[in-house]
């Protein structure tokens, strides 16, 4: 029987999008880079972790986990899958999420349809 581990969005620019979505996700961050890590990027030529094709967001001992994948074409279409959210007071949670750089797709009577910085839409749902 198969589990859910990764979740992996394509992406345009990795690391800031990583950042987004650890800033969107309760108790999710973006994984620390160890010598390990930094040496394997160095050695592919990175210099930088702002320019990591492959940034993972991860809550400490909880699945699934991120990745938001370097690819070099835009997004173009509605997703084919998305995340639905769930929290305390949706109007706030809204306020946060545009704040961190979401936009509003669509307002409906029990969610809101959000887009992510780089146009991935997602669901935010009051609890109930």
């Amino acid at each position: 029987m198969a589990r859910l581990y990764d979740i992996v969005i394509d992406s345009r620019h990795p690391a800031s999008i990583a950042r987004f979505w650890a800033a969107v996700l309760d108790d999710y961050r973006v994984a620390p880079y160890d010598e390990a890590e930094l040496a394997r990027l160095r050695d592919a030529g990175i210099l930088d972790t702002e320019d990591d094709p492959s940034v993972l967001v991860e809550a400490h001992g909880t699945l699934p986990r991120f990745f938001f994948q370097l690819v070099a074409e835009p997004k173009t279409v509605k997703n084919r899958v998305h995340l639905d959210l769930r929290c305390d007071r949706l109007a706030d949670e809204v306020e946060r999420l545009t704040g961190l750089g979401a936009n509003i797709a669509a307002e409906y009577d029990d969610h809101v349809v959000l887009r992510d910085p780089e146009g991935n839409e997602f669901c935010l749902f009051p609890h109930a």
